[in-house]
């Protein structure tokens, strides 16, 4: 069974935690969403309208938050942090335009994915234009260091990607090697926007380690979550169909731990849907009766709980203030999505 929130937590308390961290930094993402939009702009009419079709479309927009409530978090804000938190979505942005055309999505965030209406390679470009764009933001503020941090995460996010897909199908594919692939593809980007947000924020060496650690836990968290959801979540709930990874042949924890323990019979049918994107919705049942006859998605969320105890652990080498407590509550709630 996963684990219980925190005892001296309020659960009430934890499942608001989003409303008050878009509460607490709603004057800084007023500015970071307007200068989205503006950068978002191009003389060519196709780029400003798929990039608007997908930054409009919603999102938690989780990351480019962390960053600037870093920034609040150490006191000394230099400004930075907007440009660097409207990179950080630019980034993620362009991570969404193309893993749709490489898991060949149709959907996103609730509607149809942008490449179902330009096409893959507009949807490629355009995430290109916004990584440049994103790279552009970063020179502009003159920090080289946190460039270095945030140019860094843009490698290891592609290695992560192509070593996702080179596991694809892959029924040998360990914990170990799954949580490489998350560490790199998602927990980076959240490491990385907590940690320049810390360092606008005028953090010493101990608070930029401080931050850095809570963002890889918190966004490890959050990936594990996204991947039970996907088994078990309201379809349409994620913004995609449920059971997405298995069609996409895509090895996640739920699906490891399932694969190391079933039977034969099993195993068969979960091999038979693997990667096939017009397996049944009665397959997909069957197999996540087998998931929680083995308890993998139970079992995934107390990996999630692990992630989000490291996460406050890293935050409790900070002073006490309102925003890292908030912060902490924000872990908590990573996980809390999934019941």
């Amino acid at each position: 069974m996963a684990l219980p929130v925190s005892a001296d937590l309020d659960e009430a308390m934890v499942t608001s935690a989003l409303d008050r961290l878009l509460a607490a930094t709603s004057g800084d993402m007023a500015r970071v969403n307007a200068l989205i939009l503006e950068r978002a702009e191009s003389h060519v009419e196709m780029v400003p309208e798929l990039a608007r079709y997908l930054i409009e479309a919603g999102g938690k927009r989780m990351r480019p938050m962390l960053t600037v409530a870093a920034a609040e978090l150490f006191g000394k804000a230099s400004g930075a942090e907007i440009k660097f938190a409207a990179a950080v979505e630019f980034m993620h942005n362009a991570t969404l335009l193309h893993d749709d055309v490489v898991d060949e999505s149709d959907m996103r965030r609730g509607r149809p994915a942008a490449r179902m209406i330009w096409g893959n390679p507009a949807s490629v470009l355009v995430g290109d234009f916004l990584l440049g764009q994103a790279f552009m933001m970063m020179v502009e503020t003159g920090d080289i260091e946190a460039l270095g941090v945030l140019a860094r995460a843009a490698a290891i996010i592609a290695e992560g990607e192509v070593f996702q897909l080179a596991k694809t199908r892959d029924l040998a594919t360990t914990p170990a090697e799954y949580e490489q692939v998350i560490r790199a593809k998602t927990a980076m980007l959240f490491e990385a926007a907590a940690e320049v947000g810390a360092m606008a924020g005028g953090a010493d060496e101990a608070g930029r380690l401080a931050m850095r650690a809570y963002g890889a836990e918190l966004g490890c968290a959050f990936q594990l979550v996204d991947d039970v959801l996907d088994y078990r979540g309201e379809s349409g709930a994620m913004g995609k169909n449920i059971g997405d990874d298995l069609r996409e042949g895509k090895m996640t924890l739920p699906l490891i731990l399932a694969l190391a323990e079933c039977d034969e019979t099993e195993r068969s049918l979960i091999v038979s849907a693997l990667g096939r994107q017009d397996a049944p919705s009665e397959t997909l049942a069957e197999i996540v009766a087998i998931f929680e006859r083995y308890d993998t998605l139970s079992r995934t969320l107390e990996r999630a709980n692990k992630n989000v105890l490291a996460a406050r652990e890293a935050l409790s080498e900070l002073p006490p203030s309102p925003m890292k407590a908030l912060l902490a509550d924000i872990a908590e709630f990573t996980v809390l999505r999934a019941y």
